[in-house]
């Protein structure tokens, strides 16, 4: 291998001031000449930055093993925590630059506070759970401890500049779900270095020079996620070092059962790239306890990824896990005395530590003495952290308390202070809770100090809300429902022209436009997508902003996630809605909730398209509505009735900043239309449904599809004396925010919902916004009707779809029967 490299500065998380501008106890060490470390290998490193290395793992293992106890204690949740992999992390950190990306799991404490990234503190504020953003800025107390995030978007919702700070995409915990979003981290380095129109993006990248760094348990690398991102990165040539963390098990599960030949390093050979070539990883194994061979190893690594783009895989082994898994269990239970033995020799601490006495870099009484003020200083950060996080709670208990005590139900009021003060450091519910008993208790009274505890709870309920439901969407800047409404124009004798046609105008606007805009998907770029919306415009745009992929659907999404966090602005296609189920993990784990476990820190504007409904066979004609609006909370989800309906709210989209999902019509893109002269400008506002036709009798409320359906039965029921008003909803979330469809209902009083879901599908989520949420059962005087498709899925061929889906027939025969209901001599039986 080859030179050290140059030695790379890294802040030190002590001796910095907190957000509530208190300074953290320090820990100073004199800087000394650079020494020469593991013999022939020569370099940039000092007494002082070893040393450095060596105090930060240190700490990180004190907090780990404090944290457990805290957990054993009571006083948090639960724990997981990154001991046993210090020393690869601090080695790791040495590489890491400015500008580039992780997308890491749980175990990586040690790298994020060797980046400055992670204090003390901080750590254990995520371990309280504590909710304030000041001293929990990952996700201010929504995701469990070791979730890391670093803030992408600042207060004001703009970018920051990522080519200035240290990156880490907000963790998920499902395993090997990081993966999919660093192939798109990834690949965005190698579009800001190729794509000439990106170069006015400065503060994203500088030259494309950015690695992503990917770190996994080996125990994980059985997941599917790990092989198709590991395989589409490769196809890619993304710039990416993917670290796997091999301590001998998952949970309780040894790696002979976890990965063929117990060696991931052996399996993965075939992805080794060969001298000169650009096809493959470069692959290296190192020992997670050799500190002079994981630094050399690591800054080897990232120079060639970073010059070449070429992507790289380390294979850190022998780890050990001193606390086992987690707090919820003790590896003394399924792991060997021997292999315990082992793991104690092998402990990456101990084994450093020993390295730098025999080099000289310290004496073991040094040593000690730093490991005594780094023990008390982790403590007393555990304490300070605890203390911060339970003083606006305390003061919160503190006036009820007082507020009790204005009740004049004493017997009520006594209970619930004895009910509170038997509880150990009560939390917010516990106080919500006991406001509540009380109020229970004492209901009847009419006193001036129970309207002030009941205007308390109101209060509280409020701010909890709040501190833990906002950012699921964007308000304000940034918001797709903020996007002012641009009406559709159309010139004299505009010529109709097929769907696809249309739309590919739209996409051609769009990527002429927006430089940042990329189009990918499998036969999107060459082919210009299965139904030719994108036809042509690989040709006009290049390979790389309108792209084929490989059969991936997963790291399609995921590689939309990544380029999306980095300043781009993807629209990933899955070529059918029925294959969303391959991604549906990462759509909802990581896509849709990235706003709000981040508190509004990322985001990732990805536009996912589709195409769905009313095709023929089991898997090509789907319309799981339902799942999706469910799982999919803090996506857009827009189902438009034709082409121009979509291309409005592309529009809309790409104004915005926000995720989206948008289901096209399958069988509508040869159904002639007319376009619009301002293809590229009009816009289509989102949770507006859109009334297509008029009546007085029963509102239909349906979408997608279903529209052209509705409308052929709303002609057949006009002709048997009923007037239906039509509604498209054209959009599942947002839903109705302005209540056209309640408006309807004043005016009918009878509604039917129809869609293409199962039945309690989409038609019921319908059913309870309009009648539940915003009141609607009011006006009905009969009661409301469903149509959806069969529990089944779609039956093949024109009869299987028929009776697998609702039709024109279906929609008469239920709005008409709630017409015979009420007046049976006006309707008569039509059979």
């Amino acid at each position: 291998m080859g030179a050290w490299g140059e030695l790379i500065v890294l802040p030190f998380p002590c001796g910095q001031p907190t957000a509530d501008g208190r300074t953290l106890p320090s820990q100073t060490m004199e800087p000394s000449s650079p020494i020469a470390v593991a013999g022939d290998v020569a370099g940039q490193f000092s007494r002082d930055s070893i040393l450095r290395d060596y105090r930060i793992a240190y700490q990180s293992r004190q907090a780990s093993l404090l944290g457990r106890r805290e957990v054993l204690t009571g006083k948090a949740k639960f724990g997981i925590f990154g001991d046993g992999k210090e020393v690869a992390q601090v080695a790791l950190a040495r590489a890491f630059r400015k500008g580039d990306f992780r997308s890491g799991y749980y175990r990586d404490q040690t790298l994020l506070m060797a980046l400055g990234c992670l204090r003390i503190e901080e750590l254990f504020a995520q371990l309280y759970a504590d909710a304030d953003p000041r001293h929990e800025p990952s996700s201010a107390g929504r995701q469990m401890t070791a979730h890391f995030a670093t803030r992408l978007v600042g207060e004001d919702g703009a970018w920051l500049r990522h080519v200035d700070s240290y990156n880490t995409s907000a963790d998920v915990s499902p395993t090997a779900s990081q993966m999919p979003r660093l192939v798109g981290l990834a690949q965005a380095s190698r579009l800001y270095r190729e794509l000439p129109e990106l170069a006015s993006r400065g503060g994203f990248s500088d030259s494309g020079n950015e690695i992503a760094w990917g770190t996994i348990g080996d125990a994980s690398c059985a997941e599917g996620l790990f092989w198709e991102s590991l395989n589409a990165a490769g196809v890619l040539g993304a710039p990416l070092v993917l670290s796997i963390w091999d301590d001998g098990y998952g949970i309780s599960v040894p790696t002979s059962m976890q990965v063929t030949k117990g060696d991931i390093s052996a399996v993965l050979r075939g992805f080794q790239r060969a001298p000169g070539s650009r096809d493959g990883y470069d692959l290296y194994s190192v020992r997670g306890w050799d500190y002079p061979a994981l630094c050399e190893t690591y800054l080897t690594a990232a120079d060639i990824v970073r010059r070449e783009h070429v992507p790289a895989i380390v294979h850190v082994t022998e780890l050990t896990q001193p606390q086992g898994h987690s707090t919820s269990g003790s590896h003394e239970r399924y792991k060997s005395p021997e292999r315990l033995a082992w793991e104690q020799d092998h402990d990456c601490l101990r084994r450093m530590r020993t390295w730098m006495v025999e080099q000289e870099i310290a004496a073991p009484d040094e040593l000690a003495r730093c490991e005594q003020e780094d023990q008390e200083l982790v403590r007393e950060m555990q304490q300070f952290a605890w203390q911060r996080y339970r003083q606006p709670i305390e003061a919160e208990k503190q006036a009820f308390l007082d507020l009790a005590g204005g009740i004049e139900h004493r017997d009520a009021a006594e209970a619930a202070v004895a009910g509170l003060s038997r509880v150990p450091n009560p939390l917010r519910r516990d106080l919500a809770a006991a406001a509540h008993e009380l109020l229970v208790t004492s209901r009847g009274e009419s006193s001036p100090g129970r309207d002030k505890l009941a205007r308390w709870r109101s209060e509280l309920e409020g701010k909890g809300g709040e501190r833990y439901g906002s950012h699921l969407y964007l308000d304000g800047e940034g918001s797709a429902l903020a996007v002012p409404e641009v009406p559709a124009a159309y010139a004299e004798e505009a010529p109709l022209v097929n769907g696809f046609e249309l739309l590919n105008r739209c996409f051609d606007a769009a990527l002429e436009r927006y430089p940042e805009l990329l189009a990918f998907g499998q036969d999107v770029g060459q082919l210009g997508d299965v139904n030719q919306g994108f036809a042509g415009l690989q040709q006009r745009y290049g390979a790389q902003r309108v792209a084929d992929t490989g059969i991936r659907e997963a790291t399609i999404i995921g590689q939309a996630i990544g380029l999306a966090m980095r300043g781009l602005r993807p629209i990933a296609e899955v070529q059918y809605l029925d294959y969303l189920l391959y991604a549906l993990q990462i759509l909802s784990d990581d896509l849709a909730t990235l706003g709000w476990r981040s508190l509004g820190g990322q985001r990732a504007p990805v536009i996912v398209r589709t195409r769905g409904h009313r095709l023929e066979g089991v898997w090509h004609s789907g319309s799981p509505m339902a799942a999706l609006v469910h799982l999919l909370r803090g996506v857009h989800i827009c189902v438009p009735r034709n082409m121009t309906q979509a291309a409005g709210m592309y529009n809309t989209l790409l104004l915005g900043q926000e995720p989206a999902l948008v289901v096209e019509v399958l069988n509508g893109y040869r159904v002639k239309e007319r376009p619009p002269a301002n293809i590229g400008e009009f816009t289509v506002p989102l949770g507006r449904p859109e009334r297509l036709r008029q009546g007085g009798d029963v509102t239909v409320v349906t979408y997608g599809a279903c529209c052209r359906i509705a409308q052929d039965a709303a002609e057949l029921l006009a002709r048997a004396g009923v007037e239906v008003e039509l509604l498209d909803v054209q959009t599942l979330l947002p839903f109705d925010r302005d209540g056209r469809i309640v408006e309807s209902l004043e005016r009918t009083n009878r509604v039917v919902f129809v869609d293409e879901d199962v039945p309690g599908g989409g038609t019921a989520y319908m059913m309870q916004r309009v009648l539940e949420e915003q009141g609607g059962y009011q006006w009905l005087d009969a009661p409301p009707r469903t149509v959806s498709a069969a529990p089944h899925r779609p039956a093949y061929g024109s009869d299987g779809d028929y009776w697998s889906k609702p039709n024109r027939e279906s929609i008469f025969d239920a709005v008409y029967g709630l017409m015979a209901e009420c007046d049976p001599r006006r309707y008569p039986p039509i059979t």
